[in-house]
Order: structure tokens, then sequence, then C-alpha cells
């Protein structure tokens, strides 16, 4: 089993997973946030092409988790799943005609089996319809993907406990946001319970979740005026009592290359 981030921030999400059963290879989509030919131009990049991946999971609503992920699922007729709640606010942002065929409801604690792959969704506090993040894995390993949350509680670490990757959204620095150029309202959004994790945050419940097997830790989901690279590093790498270079910032526009988890 092995993940890359496609890109990661607020110009657009994408991860892909991506896992072997003897000759067969199972590829999921987690978020899809990118025009259709600059997700087939960066999937290229890491040697995928849209059309064999086999299923694309939406957490949220917001545009640069959509993106694209309705145009791929009534190109390549993909399976595409999402909470009822966002299938809800897209509809009604777009119409119903717009929804494809191959869309299937998705819900806090029940499983999905993809191939060799098992995606775990959970509810998480974000102002959305009703956003899901989750965990995937192989039977053998588990990546736990945990954006676009404004905080945590026992039940959040509970989910993502044991895991041995994570794809964690460090989106801001607290003082970064607060004398920064953002108006107040937009402030109090980001920073609030039902917005985005701050690097301490992030950093907090990393520190909770942290064991001998964790193998890979990605911050993500980095805001471009409200954080720095080496901020979010620095606070993950001390809740681990690691070296910052030991910590993976998927960029904006680049992500990060494949991680393996074998």
């Amino acid at each position: 089993m092995r993940f890359c981030s496609l890109g990661s921030g607020s110009r657009g999400n994408a991860t892909l997973i991506e896992a072997r059963d003897g000759t067969r290879v199972t590829r999921v989509l987690v978020d899809c946030g990118l025009p259709l030919r600059e997700l087939g131009r960066r999937a290229a990049r890491r040697g995928v092409e849209v059309a064999t991946i086999d299923a694309v999971f939406v957490t949220h609503e917001h545009g640069d988790h959509v993106g694209c992920a309705l145009a791929l699922a009534r190109r390549h007729g993909t399976p595409l799943w999402m909470s009822a709640g966002t299938r809800d606010a897209i509809a009604a942002a777009l119409g119903d005609a717009d929804v494809p065929p191959s869309l299937r409801v998705a819900r806090h604690g029940d499983a999905i089996a993809v191939g060799a792959l098992e995606l775990r969704p959970f509810a998480v506090p974000h102002d959305a319809r009703e956003p899901l993040q989750l965990t995937v894995g192989d039977g053998a390993r588990r990546l736990a993907l945990l954006t676009d949350l404004g905080s945590f509680d026992d039940g959040i670490e509970a989910q993502v406990a044991g895991c041995d990757a994570m794809l964690l959204e460090c989106n801001h620095d607290r003082r970064l946001l607060a004398d920064g150029p953002y108006p107040a309202f937009l402030k109090r959004r980001i920073g609030g319970d039902r917005g985005h994790l701050a690097n301490d945050q992030a950093a907090a419940l990393l520190r909770r979740c942290a064991h001998r097997a964790l193998r890979h830790v990605v911050a993500a989901h980095l805001s471009v005026h409200n954080n720095r690279p080496e901020l979010a590093a620095q606070a993950l790498a001390d809740a681990l009592g690691a070296d910052p270079t030991e910590i993976t910032v998927a960029d904006a526009d680049d992500g990060c290359g494949w991680r393996s988890l074998a």
C-alpha cells in the first residue's frame, strides 16, 4: 500500500491511495479538487492514468475538494462516494441532473470495500453540510486522512489511533492568522471549532496518537497566507520528538510523492 498527494490546500486537494493484491492494483482518489485536465496531468506525473482509478471519495462539498469529481465520474463511470449531506449540497448548487448515476452514499462508521482497500469514513466538525474524513487500509496497514476540521475529540482520536501513516491538516499558525490580512469574520471562521486545525492543534492530536509503528506524517492543507512549511514541520516534529526533516509537507501545487506503507 502507498499514497501520494497531487495537491493540498485552498487551490485544490487530491490524494491517491494504491494497493496491490497479487497482480491486481486498486486505486482510490480522496477528493478531486482540481480541473480534470490538471488532475490528469498531475496523476500522470505519479504514473497513474485517471481512467484506472477505481473510486473517488469526496470529503465535503467545498470547491477545493469537489473540483472535477462529477466530470470524472461521468466520463469514466467511476464510483463516486460522499455523504448524503455532501450530495444534497452539490445537487442544490448544480441541480440533480448534474449528479452522476455512479454516486453512492457514504455514512459515518460504515466501511466501504473497494478492491484491496477498505475505507472507513467518520464525521468531523467543519462548516460543510455533512463532512467526512476517513482511514484507508489494505488489511495490514492503515492511512489516516484528516483535514478540514476545526477541532477534535476522543472519538476522532479513536478513529485515527494506531494508523501507520497520517496526512494531517496544519492549516495555519495562530499568530500569522491573527496578524494577517484576512477580515475578522474570516479569521473567526478559520480559527473556530468548525474551521481548520492550527499547527498546535495538529501537534496535540499527533502527540496523543503517536506510536512506534507510525511510518509517515504528512502536513497538509497549509494556508498560503497564514502558515509556513517550516512552522508546520517544526510543530509536528516537536510532537514526535523528531527532526523537522522527518516531516513531509504537502505542497499546494505539487503535493508530495509516493510514500510506501509496505
